[in-house]
């Protein structure tokens, strides 16, 4: 847990993070795209994305291409091996805040501004769906483990849970009090993680949809003071880092 180096200088802020093997991608501000390869510490790449912020980056191994989701309201399809862009789909007419993968990497669900959910299908990218149930930004996507249902949060601070393939509203829950940032699975247990605006995480059942637990200064644990933007469990399901706009990095260890 201790500092070890500085990676890389970036000219912008930094709007997302994304590793793959030993390649870490990094979105910023200005729209541009680094590629840092963490086996050689070097940048290996850096262009011009979108010509907006970048919001989300997200791998598709078995086609050997990433996506790259803007303010701009595109996603770039983009070819992992030379790094060309293959395509660029118009999503929306505002900005694309996450994607999410299904497990099969089969489909894509894209969190829009407009408040709507939009599923593409990976061979072709195609538009299968469009979900209207939010009635603000959708600010984060997640599918299940086993691919069974999509939770999608937004800034009405609801999730709402999507059955698969059909894409059927099942439930919604108000989760927080302000947009719902980040939604992580557990690795392992039947367990999931929400932070949000509202400075708290939560803890959910993923088979229930139960709460289990809240962590937060205002219900007299540690936590954050400001805004929680991102969330990661580690690959052992023993730690969940989150960080905001504190400037914070939190390590929670398991212990329900």
């Amino acid at each position: 847990m201790s500092f070890i180096k500085v990676l890389m200088p970036v000219k912008t802020s930094v709007y997302s993070l994304h590793q793959y093997n030993d390649l870490l991608f990094v979105g910023q501000r200005s729209g541009e795209l680094s590629i840092f390869d963490l086996s050689k510490q070097a940048v290996t790449a850096n262009f011009q994305a979108h010509e907006k912020p970048v919001f989300d980056i997200a791998v598709i191994p078995e086609k050997q291409e990433f996506l790259t989701a803007g303010e701009d309201g595109t996603v770039g399809v983009w070819s992992l091996t030379d790094l060309s862009l293959l395509y660029r789909i118009r999503v929306s007419a505002d900005t694309v805040r996450a994607i999410a993968l299904s497990p099969d990497h089969r489909q894509a669900a894209f969190g829009c501004k407009d408040g709507n959910i939009r599923i593409y299908q990976l061979t072709d990218y195609s538009l299968l769906h469009i979900l209207e149930q939010h009635t603000l930004p959708v600010t984060s996507v997640q599918y299940s483990p086993d691919g069974k249902y999509l939770i999608s949060g937004g800034r009405d601070a609801q999730l709402n849970f999507w059955s698969t393939p059909d894409y059927q509203l099942q439930h919604t829950i108000p989760a927080h009090l302000f947009s719902v940032y980040g939604i992580a699975f557990h690795p392992t247990l039947p367990y999931f993680a929400t932070v949000s605006q509202d400075k708290s995480i939560k803890l959910w059942g993923s088979d229930d949809l139960k709460l289990y637990k809240i962590l937060s200064i205002e219900k007299n644990t540690h936590g954050h003071t400001h805004s929680i933007n991102k969330l990661i469990w580690s690959e052992d399901g023993k730690y969940l880092i989150t960080t905001g706009d504190d400037k914070l990095v939190m390590v929670w260890e398991w212990d329900l």
